[in-house]
């Protein structure tokens, strides 16, 4: 486990409703540049990870079965080293074994996971920040 708690840039919180849209929509093609973004966020925010490079690359060979226990235990490990109960883990990605239904399950668990984290970190920044004067 990392001994600091995650310091870099915070990401983006994405709609749930809105990714599983966009991902039947695009017949899978949003979930290469989901596999992307998300992963790289995350390196980015926690100095370790695989990164959108290669989450992007594993999408391609095959890591529409990988990406979804990776990213379940990415997700969980930036909330453990922030302190934090995971409220997923790679063990998540089990979902993603049931066609179609549980990769909504798997998508909206995760999501939702990183969104609330991201928040989180959000409003902990803007509570911490010294009060402007008007």
């Amino acid at each position: 486990m990392n001994a600091t708690r995650p310091t870099g840039p915070l990401g983006n919180p994405r709609g749930v409703g809105f990714g599983i849209l966009i991902f039947i929509v695009t017949f899978g093609i949003y979930g290469y540049y989901w596999s992307y973004v998300t992963f790289e966020e995350m390196k980015n925010h926690r100095n370790q990870g695989i990164g959108g490079v290669l989450a992007l690359v594993l999408w391609f060979v095959g890591g529409s079965i990988a990406i979804p226990f990776i990213a379940g235990s990415e997700v969980g490990n930036m909330y453990a080293d922030d302190g934090r109960e995971k409220p997923v883990t790679g063990k998540t990605g089990f979902w993603i074994l049931l066609p179609i239904a549980g990769a909504i399950v798997w998508f909206v668990k995760v999501q939702r996971a990183l969104n609330n984290y991201w928040q989180s970190k959000s409003t902990a920044a803007v509570e911490a920040s010294p009060a402007q004067a008007t």
